[in-house]
């Protein structure tokens, strides 16, 4: 939806639209995510609902215009609620070959597609396997409104005279491409220009020629004849409140300090770097002024007996990793069960099996998480929805773990730890509060300390080492109930097997009931959990206006599961399951609820479009 008006003194068209899709790709050298990262703040400061989706090659640095090289930023600004960074591309910014032949399949048609013309020499021509140039073949590119700008050599004139190199030079050119954008959709670039003089204060020169570029890139678009039209994209009519832009990472990150607050303890983290679970250990490290402690082990192994000597100690202990340093940790879980130590595993997922795609989103460690491990090990399961969910996630897998005395499971992906949202920073008050209690005297009426003495809940006590009185001690092997004597006898076994299996079911009296979004009952229920929330949830509401008996249940508690779930299901004629992998929510669906669910499968690594889901959906629904 689109309206023209025309602005007293200016000579081009302005048109509003109601959301925009942009998507700027090059080499990864190019500064994408910069630009991309750059043009997300602007839009949240003018008040846009904003959706990001980054995408980052695999290589740490592939050769220079190789398509593995090809680095991209979406990101779907709108004046309305949005769920997602978009389907189709309303604009792409190609860098160079590379980007244009990996990206331009994505370009709707007739939408603008702006080109570096610099980059497309013989040289990057072949490095992108054309035979041709595709900018002056024929028919190839002419459902889409092409601008070929001379981005480099712009670029260069714009920070003549300011004693860089060629190579210093042509870095800028990603502000080139961002001013032109910026000038395209009518965003003010004030924002950007303080955070170019801030980044680059130590180097003056850098920083002007970043602000000259920017600039350029805005003065091209005012005055080539190649623009006829640009657009505005009014602000979104969201809550009040104050907002920031969070990415998932970020708001794990922020959400286990903030657990680690409301219970009045310290937060301790241990972990190994991995893609792309990384980020929390970095945001967590600056946070040291409130009570964090990181420890960047060198294994995975490491990482998590680190995090269960720190829950044995009562510090509010967390790793994260991605499912090959998960599988890593198995063994260490696994003691953290038997020993029912709270703790918290964030499982940052990524394509695989194995090494897999490290950079790209995938739902597949769902498994994993749930049975990877030996013996009968259970433990609870959570999964944040969106980048902005992960903040309360966060801080309700922190609760689960320390009131119910047991490691607990956050599942996030690269979809939703890379992407950026909108967050309203919530009041204090509203927080829901962390009871930890460490006891100091003993409970064995005469018998000293009982570190498996349980409560109506089936939770132990959680006692600090050196506490006078309280000498205990864990292991692996199977204890008895009450004193955690080691045991072997076969029905003491059983006995606990069973019992910590009746306490992660318990929990589920201590989580919200399932909620579903449209009617409560009907044809067909879709049932997601993760990152496809978005597409899903915007997918039903589509087929809702279009008078579908269709309704969407987003599971956020995956192990247990909400105690009114079943019979959710049973109100459905229908149950389908989209999921980025071969189907493993719907086979636990299937296998506990006996529901005949229907799997919709995508693993390419990238996530669902909503056009996608709407499809399917209508497949399942038939001809009405």
């Amino acid at each position: 939806m689109s309206t023209a008006t025309e602005t007293e003194g200016q000579a081009k068209d302005l048109q509003e639209l109601e959301s925009v899709v942009i998507r700027f790709c090059g080499d990864s050298g190019d500064g994408m995510q910069l630009a991309g990262t750059q043009f997300t703040n602007v839009s949240a400061a003018f008040g846009n609902d904003v959706s990001t989706l980054p995408d980052f090659p695999a290589e740490i640095r592939a050769p220079a215009g190789s398509l593995a090289g090809v680095s991209g930023f979406q990101l779907c600004f709108s004046s309305s609620d949005i769920y997602t960074p978009g389907d189709e591309v309303d604009t792409l910014v190609a860098m160079n070959p590379a980007a244009l032949k990996t990206n331009v399949k994505d370009l709707k048609r007739g939408g603008t597609l702006i080109v570096n013309d610099d980059a497309f020499d013989k040289s990057n021509l072949q490095k992108a396997h054309y035979d041709d140039n595709p900018l002056d073949v024929g028919d190839s590119l002419a459902g889409y409104h092409l601008h070929r700008v001379p981005m480099t050599r712009l670029t260069r004139d714009a920070v003549e005279g300011l004693g860089l190199s060629q190579r210093e030079a042509d870095r800028c050119k990603n502000f080139f491409a961002l001013g032109l954008v910026y000038w395209l959709y009518d965003r003010d670039p004030k924002p950007t220009e303080e955070w170019i003089q801030t980044k680059f204060s130590k180097h003056p020169s850098i920083a002007e020629a970043n602000l000259r570029a920017l600039k350029a890139g805005q003065n091209y678009g005012d005055a080539t004849e190649s623009f006829a039209v640009h657009y505005k994209v009014a602000p979104a009519d969201l809550p009040p409140g104050m907002y920031r832009k969070i990415t998932g990472n970020e708001a794990v990150a922020f959400g286990l300090v903030t657990a680690a607050k409301l219970a009045k303890q310290e937060l301790f983290y241990g972990g190994y770097p991995i893609t792309p679970a990384s980020d929390i250990l970095h945001e967590l490290s600056k946070l040291k002024h409130f009570g964090v402690r990181t420890f960047q082990a060198e294994d995975e192994i490491a990482a998590i007996t680190s995090v269960i000597g720190a829950a044995f100690g009562g510090a509010l202990a967390v790793t994260a990793s991605s499912g090959p340093g998960i599988a890593l940790k198995g063994e260490g879980i696994g003691l953290a069960v038997m020993t029912e130590l709270p703790l918290v595993i964030v499982n940052v997922q990524r394509g695989g099996p194995s090494t897999g795609l490290p950079t790209k989103t995938e739902q597949s460690d769902l498994f994993l998480s749930y049975f990877g491990r030996n013996g009968d090990c259970p433990l609870p399961l959570l999964a944040a929805q969106s980048p902005g969910d992960c903040f309360e996630m966060a801080q309700e897998a922190m609760r689960i773990a320390v009131e119910h005395m047991t490691p607990v499971f956050l599942l996030t992906d690269g979809y939703i730890a890379n992407g950026a949202e909108p967050w309203p920073i919530p009041n204090l008050a509203d927080l829901k509060p962390i009871q930890v209690t460490h006891p100091t005297e003993p409970n064995g009426n005469g018998d000293g300390y009982l570190p498996y003495l349980r409560d109506e809940r089936l939770v132990r006590p959680w006692a600090v080492p050196g506490t006078p009185g309280l000498e205990h001690r864990l292991g692996g092997i199977e204890k008895s109930d009450g004193t955690g004597n080691v045991d072997y006898d076969p029905q003491n076994h059983q006995h606990m097997v069973e019992t910590r299996q009746r306490k992660i079911d318990l929990i589920a009296d201590d989580i919200p009931e399932q909620e579903v979004f449209g009617p409560d009952q009907g044809e067909l229920l879709v049932v997601s959990w993760g990152g496809p929330f978005g597409a899903v949830r915007t997918a039903v509401d589509h087929c809702l206006k279009e008078g579908k008996s269709v309704a969407h249940c987003h599971l956020r508690y995956i192990n247990p599961f909400p105690r009114n779930l079943g019979d959710l299901l049973g109100r459905y004629r229908k149950v389908l399951v989209p999921e980025l992998n071969m189907g493993q929510l719907r086979m636990i669906l299937r296998g506990k609820y006996l529901v005949d669910a229907v799997g919709y499968n995508k693993i390419q690594g990238k996530p669902f479009l909503v056009s996608e889901v709407v499809a399917r959906i209508k497949k399942m629904l038939g001809p009405t």
